[in-house]
This record gives structure tokens, sequence and C-alpha cells, in this order.
């Protein structure tokens, strides 16, 4: 097994290159089981995760080609062959559950396992259910499994969310697309990767109305073309990378940064000191002074401060001058990086959703353990800017979401290296 050794370095300076959105990924792959032409994704993130999927869609008999040392995913389910969606596959990624809508949609039957492939909360798959339900599909729960179908198709229906929930919005918009008459997503997401699967689903022949508010509507068509489509960029590894420099000081330009994807998260940061500037390649950041200043989080579905920048927010806020409350409203359990952080010199009390962070003058390194993707990153983070050594475990969380994180973070003059596990 690897770990991440990271040893303080002072500033940071450079460029760093941002990937397409992981999440966004893995929701625009499942699309191609909407229709019997070639759907091909440009700008695709080299992750694990992508990975996975592509395992469970070649499973179900679509084609799927990496192409361009991955930056190009070509797929084609023209010939389906199986509509079981295995749970040795789908319990590695919740994400799995997204060949649920279109698979119905598209030839009236599937079996899907039910998922895992986190650790940081339930997040149950009841809302997707019902979304399906509420188009005709008939469910049944088995052994583990969901056995739906419909046998004379999906109709359109009204879908109204008790809370926003991003997967479901997403399976019940792929699925809405080829049903029977108009469906209304009410109380719908709005994350950019809603937006973004919207419109390689139009690229594809769907019509959809309302992508990016809080009421979605698609009238239904009977078939799907194909499309090219590139991945949009991933905000979360932005917001990650953001905050390197805020953490460690220096200056960093994040190619390919766009400021719309992290409204919420970047007047957090200049509220906390840090500069924001846009460029014409992207955003540069910078930490001037000695440090940042304590500010209060609480996260929330997009335009928000998102969930998965929390942990790496609290890498920051260890070291800022003041008392910050993280509140996190998203996910349960989502606090499990606090203990590592604690090992290093941080000062954290967690009761429930609320985290509080008194700032210390200085981290220190330590051996650390990661608890899953985000917090992976917190950890290399907050080593960037600790005294001395700082050794992450379990870092194949990290390879779930981020891409030549060493390598990106080496090019702007971090002491970081990944090693076997002695």
């Amino acid at each position: 097994m690897d770990q991440i050794i990271v040893t303080g370095n002072g500033a940071l300076s450079g460029q760093i290159p941002i990937a397409g959105a992981k999440n966004a990924c893995l929701t625009l792959m499942p699309a191609t089981l909407l229709s019997d032409e070639p759907l091909t994704l440009t700008n695709a993130p080299r992750l694990s995760d992508i990975q996975t999927m592509t395992t469970l869609l070649q499973s179900l008999g679509a084609e799927v080609t990496s192409l361009q040392d991955g930056q190009v995913i070509a797929m084609s389910s023209h010939d389906l062959n199986n509509h079981v969606a295995h749970y040795d596959i789908v319990r590695k990624m919740r994400a799995s559950i997204l060949v649920l809508g279109p698979m119905l949609a598209r030839d009236g039957h599937a079996v899907v396992s039910l998922p895992g492939g986190c650790a940081i909360g339930a997040r149950p798959v009841d809302l997707h259910l019902k979304a399906l339900e509420a188009m005709g599909a008939e469910l049944e729960l088995k052994e583990g499994y969901v056995h739906a179908k419909a046998p004379g198709g999906l109709k359109g229906g009204v879908v109204e969310f008790p809370f926003v929930s991003v997967g479901a919005t997403e399976n019940a918009l792929m699925a809405a697309t080829l049903a029977k008459g108009t469906t209304v997503l009410k109380n719908a997401a709005k994350e950019p990767e809603i937006i973004d699967l919207a419109h390689c689903l139009q690229k594809m022949g769907a019509q959809i109305d309302g992508e990016g508010t809080d009421t979605i509507t698609i009238q239904g068509v009977d078939r799907l073309h194909g499309a090219t489509h590139p991945v949009v960029t991933d905000r979360i590894e932005l917001g990650t990378y953001m905050l390197a420099p805020a953490i460690a000081g220096g200056e960093v330009e994040l190619l390919g940064g766009r400021r719309d994807l992290l409204e919420a998260f970047c007047q957090k940061l200049e509220e906390a000191g840090v500069q924001i500037t846009e460029t014409d390649k992207g955003l540069k950041v910078a930490r001037n002074g000695n440090g940042v200043r304590a500010v209060d989080v609480t996260t929330e579905p997009f335009p928000g401060f998102p969930t998965d920048l929390q942990a790496q927010m609290m890498a920051l806020l260890c070291t800022a001058d003041g008392v910050s409350v993280l509140e996190e409203t998203i996910f349960e359990n989502r606090f499990m990086h606090a203990p590592e952080l604690m090992r290093m010199g941080a000062k954290i009390d967690v009761h429930g959703g609320t985290a509080t962070v008194t700032g210390v003058p200085q981290l220190k390194g330590a051996p650390v353990m990661a608890t899953d993707l985000r917090a992976s990153v917190s950890l290399i983070l907050a080593g960037l800017a600790a005294e001395g050594q700082t050794v992450v475990s379990r870092v194949y969380h990290l390879d779930r979401g981020y891409e030549h994180v060493v390598r990106k973070l080496e090019g702007v003059g971090a002491k970081i290296e990944r090693v076997r596990e002695q």
C-alpha cells in the first residue's frame, strides 16, 4: 500500500492545470446507455473511479475505449447484452446507481445492486427510486438489488424532491429524456455537473429546459443520437489547489479555473484574507502577509459552500488567526479528518455536525491516515504548512478523485513524494 510523504517547504509558486470533473464524468458516462449511437467525452479525468465506471458499462455490453492517455473516452451502447449491474462492481462506487435510470428508460428493465463506495454517511438511494416510480417504474428490492421494470416504457410525471439530491436529479433527468410526455423535476439540484449533463443530453437530442434552476422540465423524445462533449472543469479539484498557496503561502495560477463554479467558496477565501484574481488562463491565488483570518463556514447545496471542500477548508483554518466554526449540513460523519489533523497539533472540537477550530501558530508533521477521498487531500494540504514530515497512509482514497496530485504539487515547489509503505 502506498503512502504520501509531505515536508513543509515554504511558499508555492507556478501553475497547476485543473482536470475535468470526476463527478461530471461519472454522470456523463452512463448517458451512453440512452442511445445506440456513439458518445465521446473529452477532457476526462484519469481516475480510479472512471475505471470503475468503465468496467461497469463494459459489463452491461457497452464498448468503452480510453484514448489520448485517458483524456478522451469513446463509448457505444449499440449492443447492450446485459441489464444486471452486479454487486462486485457497484459496491466500489455510489455513482454506479446512475446506470439504473438510463437502462430502464431505454429498454424498460434493469437490475442494479444497491451501491457502496463511501464512509461519510448513509446517502440512501430512495430519492432515485421514488423519482423513477413517479415516472411509472415498478420497483422491487430483493437480496440487495433493485429490480426495476417499465413494461410500456416510462411516462412523464412530476417529481418533487423532499430535499436537494444531485444524484437523484441526474438519474431522473436521464430517465426522463426517453419517457413518454413531459416530466417536471421540482427542487432539483443546480450544480454545474447537472448543467453539464443537461448540455450533453441536449447535444444528443434531448429536450430540456431549466437546467441550473430548481425546476427542470423535460419533454421526452423517441430516441437520442450520438454526440461529443467536453467534461466541465473539476470545481472540487480547483478549490483544493486554490487552498494550497493559501495554506503554504505564495502564488499559484490554476489553469482552466472558473470563479463562477465556486463563488461561495471564493468569497470565504477572500474573507479569510486570500487574494483571488481572474486571468486569461484561469484563476490566480495568493496569500500575502503572515497568515489568514478565521471564518465561519456552512456547507450547502450549490451555489453554497461545497461539502466536498469542507475538509480542505478545515486544514486552512487550523492555522488561521482566531476561532472558526464549520457546520456540515449535507453528510453526517464528515469530520473524520478532524482527529488526524489534531495529531498534527490542530485544536478542533467536534459536536455533531459542527466543528470549532481554534487556530494555532504552527502545525507539526505526523503520521496520519486518510479516511475518505476529501479527507486524504486535506491532510496533504495541512502537511504543506506543517513543520517537519507528514506521512499520509491509505492514500488509495486519493486516487478516486485526484489525478497526479504529487506531480501537480511538485510542479509549484512542494516537497512531496509517493512511496511504498514499508
